[in-house]
Order: C-alpha cells, then sequence, then structure tokens
C-alpha cells in the first residue's frame, strides 16, 4: 500500500502540475464499500488518470507484457503498473471473458473498486460505442454501485498510433452512482443488456460525444 500512495500521489502531482485537469464529481464516490468505475475509453492514459486522480483505489486491467519485460526498463514498468494497482491480463482476452471478470469479481467480494470500459477498447474516432455486458454483469451479480466517468480531451495526451505524450488540458467528470438490484450471477441477457444501456447513458451524458449504433473494434493489427 505504501508504493501504491506514493506511486498515485507522485503521478497525481505530475498530472496536476502539467495538465491542469478539471476533476468534478469526486464527491460522489462511495467512501467504502466496493464500486465499479464505467468509463469513455480515449487514451492509452485514461486508466492511469483514474487510477491517480479517484480517492480511491481503483484496479484496471493492464497487459500482461506490461508486467514481463527484461532489464531496467522492464523492473521500471512492472513496478509502475503494480504501483497503481495494475491486473495483468493475456494480449486477447476481452475484459468481458469469463476468466477476467472473475477475477474483477474477487476484488469487488474484497469490498475494493475496479474499473471498466463497457466499450471494450478505446475510441478513435471520437464516438461513444455500445457497450458490452460485462460492466451489467458485473453489476447486476454483485449489487456494487456503478460509478460512471466522463473523459473529455485525454486522446490529445497520447493521440493514436503516437509513442510521445503530449501535456494538455482535460477534463474528468464523475456521475451519482448508478444502483441496481443484486440478482447474483443468475439473470436475463435482456436484464444485462437494460443494466448497460442504462450505464451508458450516463457515460455519454458526463462525456457529451456522439453516440455510435454498433461495438468498437480494435485495430487490425492488435
Amino acid at each position: 500500500m505504501l508504493i501504491y500512495s506514493m506511486t498515485r500521489q507522485s503521478i497525481r502531482g505530475m498530472i496536476g502540475g502539467l495538465c491542469r485537469p478539471t476533476v468534478t464529481g469526486l464527491d460522489r464516490v462511495p467512501e467504502s464499500g466496493p464500486f465499479i468505475v464505467a468509463s469513455n475509453h480515449l487514451s492509452f492514459l485514461d486508466s492511469v488518470i483514474i487510477q491517480a486522480l479517484m480517492p480511491r483505489r481503483v484496479a484496471f486491467f493492464a497487459k500482461a507484457e506490461y508486467f514481463t519485460g527484461k532489464g531496467v526498463k522492464g523492473r521500471l514498468m512492472k513496478a509502475f503498473f503494480e504501483g497503481v494497482g495494475s491486473i495483468p491480463v493475456e494480449r486477447g482476452e476481452q475484459a468481458a471473458s469469463v476468466a477476467a471478470l472473475k477475477t474483477l469479481l474477487d476484488i469487488l467480494d474484497q469490498g475494493e473498486a475496479i474499473g471498466i470500459y463497457p466499450e471494450g477498447t478505446r475510441s478513435r474516432d471520437g464516438l461513444l460505442y455500445r457497450g458490452r455486458t460485462g460492466v451489467g454483469w458485473l453489476a447486476l451479480t454483485t449489487g456494487a454501485p456503478v460509478v460512471p466517468v466522463g473523459l473529455i480531451g485525454t486522446e490529445k495526451l497520447q493521440p493514436a498510433d503516437k509513442n510521445g505524450i503530449r501535456p494538455q488540458h482535460f477534463e474528468m467528470r464523475v456521475g451519482e452512482p448508478l444502483w441496481f438490484d443484486k440478482t447474483g450471477p443468475d439473470h436475463s441477457l435482456p436484464l444485462r443488456r437494460e443494466a448497460t444501456d442504462r450505464i451508458m447513458d450516463a457515460i455519454a451524458a458526463l462525456s457529451g460525444q456522439e453516440r455510435a449504433s454498433g461495438y468498437n473494434k480494435p485495430p487490425a493489427h492488435q
């Protein structure tokens, strides 16, 4: 926890000093108990931003190779992602898969917070895509509140297919928690779809993005 606190404070200070972000709604984050952060996804840096700026620890998935690099660079990268509370997941394993959802379920059962991008992958055209129902499954299975987050302008920090990071102002808007009846894992797909759509409506209201009618797909080379 000491490493996590130091890492998060350092990143928060760096983000605040370089980007001067506008952050609203942090008082809406539950002070105790499990919760699910559901956010739009515009940049590789979104998870780090949410993890650094949220008042409580939020666990996000990160590619497993970030934890297995060699040499000094590899050790530093592993320490960084472990420090911000990331969870390694194998490339190609979607956040909505059974194995990945089970990992998130275990964290919620411990009274902690997890983060998920219902779109599945980041939007490269700025549209908000249809939500995949893993977030609805988690909300209904656990009864944990869903905290919607709208990120605005984070795509300018690291444009798609660019390696460099350019400090830019951005916004992070945190919405009112959404509560769903706890059904356990046995619930209908229409109920899961309804919960997911409600979550996506809340994200859209915060981010102001135009909605896409279909699902987002990762680039062919990924």
